[in-house]
């Protein structure tokens, strides 16, 4: 399996992103309910932000996955949470793998994981990965200790209570996703 990232295009991909953050197993991502006109606005704001960027993933040429990148000291979450476990070089990320259309495929999570890691730390300045995932969301708990995060601490914020959890460039070449992992242009 080959896996890519290009930026989101919301003309071409708005109603493939719809359909995946709408869907049930994407629970974590809280847009359950969200229109179509809604999903638009949200990915038309992460365009206009300078430390924010959303990005459709490919595996073998199709559509498979959505990821965003961004400053987390820049975050929302920055701005409700003091956040001095924050340091410079730390990029944010979120991931989210399209529901299957079919039988699930063997490997494919761990694929698409291990390609968003590798186009984060494709940037050399990035020296940590943070995400803040949901605490009850025990799968992705489990793939983020997989590729090398540590989780620093709990924060309690207005939807959730996010385990808040950094992989340093280090950790991750020593991950077994690390072996996964595409090279990725910059």
């Amino acid at each position: 399996m080959r896996a890519t990232l290009e930026p989101l295009d919301l003309d071409r991909d708005l109603a493939l992103v719809h359909a995946w953050v709408t869907h049930p197993r994407s629970s974590y991502w809280q847009m359950l309910d969200a229109t179509r006109e809604e999903v638009h606005a949200e990915y038309a704001a992460i365009a206009e932000q300078p430390h924010h960027h959303a990005w459709l993933g490919r595996v073998d040429g199709e559509p498979a996955f959505l990821a965003e990148t961004y400053d987390p000291a820049r975050s929302p979450q920055a701005g409700l949470v003091s956040l001095p476990d924050l340091r410079p070089g730390d990029l944010g990320m979120h991931v989210l793998v399209a529901p299957p259309a079919g039988e699930p495929v063997s490997g494919l999570t761990r694929t698409v994981f291990a390609a968003v890691m590798a186009h984060c730390f494709a940037d050399p300045a990035v020296a940590r990965v943070v995400v803040e995932p949901d605490v009850r969301n025990r799968a992705i708990a489990a793939l983020n200790a997989e590729a090398g995060f540590v989780v620093l601490r709990e924060l309690a914020l207005p939807t959730k209570t996010a385990a808040l959890s950094v992989c340093t460039r280090e950790a991750f070449a020593a991950s077994p996703l690390h072996d996964r992992a595409p090279e990725v242009p910059r």
